[in-house]
């Protein structure tokens, strides 16, 4: 067995000692969750009547106290892809819970937008803070103290960490995230790229690209390029969240099925009590989300370039667990990591292919057998990290899982000792302008140093009336400022992509600079996104000025105005321009004026929560 690399041990071993105090402090909380905290037995006659009164056959189950009552806590809506096929899964759910003499109830229902159809639109501002909102309602399904464990469903951009942050709160409570997988292949993303650059030089019209958009957006299930989604459910696997392989298996398919069963079927096997005794396999989520699996998210995300806005929730979920982790430790774990898949659209193909070539079987299997990955952490399968190195598969009905010898597919999957790149592709940087990530996997090595005047926008929307008025055609520093998480709750700025596609291949050296984020499939453009402190409050990017040379460098990992510094220091920053009022996005104020650094997980939740508890 190949001893861990040693940049991976030693930042592991510097985020245990810094994350020690907290850690402790949250491991305390849950035990006291586990021991005398609230739960069922702990319920009043009136309070447990009410809570079994519509359970039917299960209702005598639950009233003796002697298995398993297993919470389900649902992002469901039809509205959203990924998540339609959710709407069957409690009844099947129960069914499964039954066949191991345990019981199962929806707890509650979560909300799930869907970036892909807010993005670019006023709704965009309300998507981070959904995390939150997310966070806030798994707190509030999980205080009935009705469950003695929890399955998740949830997959999208910001339900995942949400169900987490919240589900960690009660992270006495063993938890399965269970995924729904994505939809299968559609318009080939070349053609569905090449329709939206053409859409953005008008050389096409709205009714070509809702044709191409409705050709890769389908039918039921994730979205299948390798955007935040994607990245979320290849996360839980490094993480031994999932069960082994589930994460990129089609909806609607017998062996999704299998899988969905057989989380039921392990989550009752691993609550803190069995038969009556105290249960040597007790696996609860606060003890199995540790600063090794967090540190795994990390390369995991690294290995198959994975989304950006990680960069923030992993920060988030790993405070919900008492553990610190910084961008200077991404940088260290990119540095050291291969990237060994090219998903797009960092590749050509999308995760249906990368799931056929081998998928998170062999990229887990290479990354362990390299020494580039934690294999002790607690997992909800049955042995450790070993177990998520095979793929699932259904042999005369039967759910086994098998080896994957080989990548399937070199184009799509490489092995650790031939990766597409000797590092990860995701940068920090860091100059007189702040702290900022850059994601260069699918950036070509040339444009890894832009060096330009910049132009200074404080709207998307004024970014593309100035692309179709031509007056960005030349090299240029697109500054896109007062869009971090005070400012207006640091939406994506995905819209700005095929223009900003169009101007580098027409020949400018092109990059985006902004305090708020970019999609998670970030492609070919260099940004350098969620730079903080941000504009609002007087981050350094609000001192920037129209024709201010700006140099972005993922090589030297620098960020700087190059601005005569006595000039510099005269400069004020500007007035925020006025917010809209046309979303409910006034609602989240409080969420808004109270919300942390980027670096930190941009999480109010969290900030409020460490001042009321000792973290």
């Amino acid at each position: 067995m190949t001893d861990l690399h040693p940049v991976i041990a030693r930042v592991t071993e510097r985020i245990i000692k810094r994350s020690a105090p907290r850690r402790r402090l949250y491991l305390d909380l849950i035990e006291r969750g586990r021991d005398a905290g609230t739960n069922r037995h702990s319920l009043s006659c009136g309070n447990l009547a009410h809570g079994f009164a519509a359970s039917g056959d299960d209702k005598p189950v639950i009233r003796t106290g002697a298995a398993m009552n297993i919470g389900i806590v649902t992002a469901y809506n039809d509205m959203l892809s990924a998540h339609q096929p959710y709407g069957r899964y409690p009844e099947a759910i129960k069914i499964a819970a039954r066949e191991v003499g345990a019981t199962a109830q929806v707890a509650g229902g979560v909300p799930a937008m869907c970036d892909g159809v807010t993005q670019g639109q006023a709704g965009m501002d309300l998507s981070l803070f959904s995390r939150d909102t997310i966070a806030l309602s798994t707190a509030i399904a999980l205080s009935h103290a009705m469950f003695e464990g929890n399955l998740m469903l949830g997959i999208c951009d910001k339900i995942v960490p949400g169900l987490l942050i919240g589900a960690l709160r009660f992270g006495h409570l063993p938890t399965i995230l269970i995924p729904a997988g994505p939809m299968p292949s559609g318009l080939a993303n070349k053609e569905k790229v090449r329709i939206r650059q053409l859409y953005a030089e008008g050389k096409v019209g709205a009714a070509e690209l809702l044709e191409a958009e409705s050709a890769s957006y389908h039918g039921a299930g994730t979205c299948t390029f390798y955007g935040t989604a994607n990245s979320n459910q290849m996360m839980m696997e490094v993480m031994g969240l999932h069960m082994p392989g589930a994460a990129f298996v089609n909806p609607g398919t017998k062996l999704r099925g299998e899988l969905t069963r057989a989380a039921v079927h392990r989550l009752a096997a691993i609550g803190w009590a069995k038969d009556g005794q105290p249960n040597e396999d007790y696996r609860p989520l606060g003890h199995c989300v540790d600063e090794k699996a967090i540190v795994n998210a990390i390369i995991g995300l690294m290995a198959t370039g994975g989304s950006t806005n990680h960069a923030i929730h992993v920060p988030a979920i790993a405070r919900a667990a008492g553990i610190s982790v910084d961008w200077t430790d991404f940088a260290e774990l990119s540095d050291v990591t291969p990237l060994l898949a090219r998903v797009y659209p960092n590749g050509s193909g999308d995760v249906n292919a990368f799931h056929a070539a081998g998928g998170m079987a062999f990229v887990i299997r290479e990354l362990l057998d390299a020494g580039l990955l934690h294999r002790d952490i607690l997992t909800v399968a049955r042995r450790d990290l070993t177990d998520y190195g095979k793929e699932p598969v259904l042999e005369d009905d039967a759910l086994l899982w098998r080896d994957v010898p080989a990548s399937r597919d070199d184009a799509m999957l490489r092995p650790a000792a031939m990766p597409f790149s000797p590092d990860g592709g995701m940068k920090l940087l860091v100059g007189n302008l702040g702290r900022c990530v850059m994601k260069v996997s699918a950036v070509d090595p040339d444009r890894w140093t832009i060096e330009a005047p910049a132009a200074i926008f404080d709207t998307q929307d004024d970014v593309l009336r100035a692309f179709k008025a031509g007056e960005l055609e030349r090299d240029v520093v697109v500054v896109v400022r007062f869009q971090g998480p005070r400012a207006n709750g640091m939406p994506e700025l995905h819209k700005l992509t095929p223009a900003l596609g169009v101007l580098q291949d027409r020949g400018f050296r092109v990059a985006l600079l902004t305090d708020g984020r970019m999609s998670g499939a970030s492609g070919k453009v260099p940004a350098a996104i969620h730079l903080s402190p941000e504009a609002l409050g007087g981050g350094p990017i609000g001192k920037l000025r129209n024709g201010d040379m700006l140099r972005v460098c993922a090589r030297t990992g620098s960020l700087d105005a190059l601005v005569d510094p006595l000039v510099w220091r005269e400069r004020m920053e500007p007035p925020a321009p006025p917010p809209p009022y046309d979303t409910g996005r006034e609602l989240f104020a409080l969420f808004r004026h109270h919300s942390d650094l980027a670096e930190a997980g941009a999480s109010p939740i969290l900030t409020a929560m460490e001042g009321e508890l000792p973290f």
